[in-house]
């Protein structure tokens, strides 16, 4: 019970953290000129934030006990 509990906080601090990524100010500071590994800064931006998101919310739902 006590860790379905933690889970679920850590799921919704993540999510929280989710809409701060995708929110527009922050995205607003990577939509620019240039490139980032020939991606523009602002792709390369959504999609590393959204890999590192879906990698904290596996490693939260896989972890074995605190």
């Amino acid at each position: 019970m006590i860790r379905s509990r933690l889970v679920a906080q850590r799921l919704a601090f993540l999510f929280l953290l989710g809409c701060f990524f995708f929110n527009y100010p922050l995205l607003s500071v990577f939509n620019r000129g240039g490139d980032f590994f020939g991606l523009p800064p602002l792709y390369a931006w959504l999609m590393g934030s959204w890999l590192a998101l879906i990698v904290q919310m596996a490693w939260v739902v896989e972890r074995k006990g605190d």
